[in-house]
């Protein structure tokens, strides 16, 4: 594996674990239950 095949799957990683709590913040959001 090279270095670049690396930092496109830890930036991958990085974006599926960031926009979980994006995601959710957005539904509750939508609902009003901020």
């Amino acid at each position: 594996m090279n270095i670049g095949e690396l930092i496109a799957q830890l930036a991958s990683l990085i974006l599926i674990v960031a926009s979980g709590p994006i995601i959710i913040g957005l539904l509750a959001l939508k609902q009003g239950n901020l």
